[in-house]
């Protein structure tokens, strides 16, 4: 049987001496661990269980995740925990993607609205995109924008248009075109995933994400996840998240898996 300094030994060979990102140890091996499963239970009580098993789910059917540090998967899961906000890229509230051999965090468009409703403040909350042959005017210093959605000339996307009013009577509307929408891509994406698989959902976010920051009411949460969504992915496994596994590793045998063997932390 292995020691618990042995393999903190073969931990620390893995990682050029860092003992605190188990790299080589499944998705589900670390979250088996106690420490982890402590962590999302504390922050999501009852529905930990099933939001863990998303996380091992959506790795499992990523090669490029699997890839990643295994660790940064569940501190970018995490934040998306904190936010109560599910993982499952079909949903399009959170994902996380890989960048580089890491995982990083980023809010979708729904995110945004769902953090905005849950503030009580907003009576109405929106982003649509806009095909050839809707936009009829746009007057950008009154922000006024006319739309005629019977006039469609094709599937082919010109813009996008956000939109929200408050309880207490404001509102504010916000139109890029495609072009602004490119710009700010080429300038902005760090690694261009998830724009080239969710092309649509990442313009969206973006015109919503600039729009709220600018003129909406911020909940404690929606600064957080605005926070978040724009740090550079390399800060986003931080100190904090890698004390999650520092603690005695104990072997023990994983009935599903006759033959290997999982080390969890404790």
């Amino acid at each position: 049987m292995s020691t618990n300094q042995s393999l903190k030994n073969q931990i620390k060979k893995k990682n050029n001496g860092n003992e605190n990102t188990p790299q080589g140890y499944t998705i589900k091996q670390l979250m088996n661990a106690d420490s982890v499963k402590k962590r999302f239970e504390e922050t999501l009580g009852n529905k930990a269980p099933q939001f863990m098993t998303s996380v091992i789910n959506l790795v499992n059917s990523n090669t490029n995740l699997q890839k990643c540090d295994q660790m940064s998967v569940i501190s970018s899961a995490m934040i998306a925990a904190s936010l109560d906000l599910p993982i499952d890229p079909n949903l399009g509230y959170a994902w996380v993607v890989p960048y580089g051999n890491k995982a990083t965090f980023q809010l979708g468009y729904k995110g945004y609205v769902q953090l905005a409703l849950r503030t009580g403040q907003y009576k109405n909350i929106n982003v649509i995109e806009v095909y050839e042959g809707e936009l009829v005017s746009w007057d950008r210093l009154t922000e006024e924008i006319e739309l005629d959605f019977e006039q469609k000339k094709s599937d082919k996307i010109i813009g996008y248009v956000g939109y929200f009013e408050l309880i207490n009577g404001f509102r504010k509307t916000v139109y890029w075109s495609k072009e602004e929408i490119e710009k700010h891509r080429k300038r902005f994406s760090q690694s261009g995933f998830a724009w080239k698989d969710n092309y649509d959902a990442m313009a969206k976010k973006t015109v919503l994400r600039n729009m709220l920051n600018k003129w909406g009411i911020l909940s404690i949460d929606m600064q957080k996840a605005y926070i978040e969504d724009v740090k550079d992915p390399n800060e986003q496994l931080s100190e904090e998240d890698n004390e999650i596994i520092e603690a005695e590793f104990t072997e023990y045998q994983d009935s599903e898996e006759t033959g290997q063997q999982e080390f969890p932390v404790e």
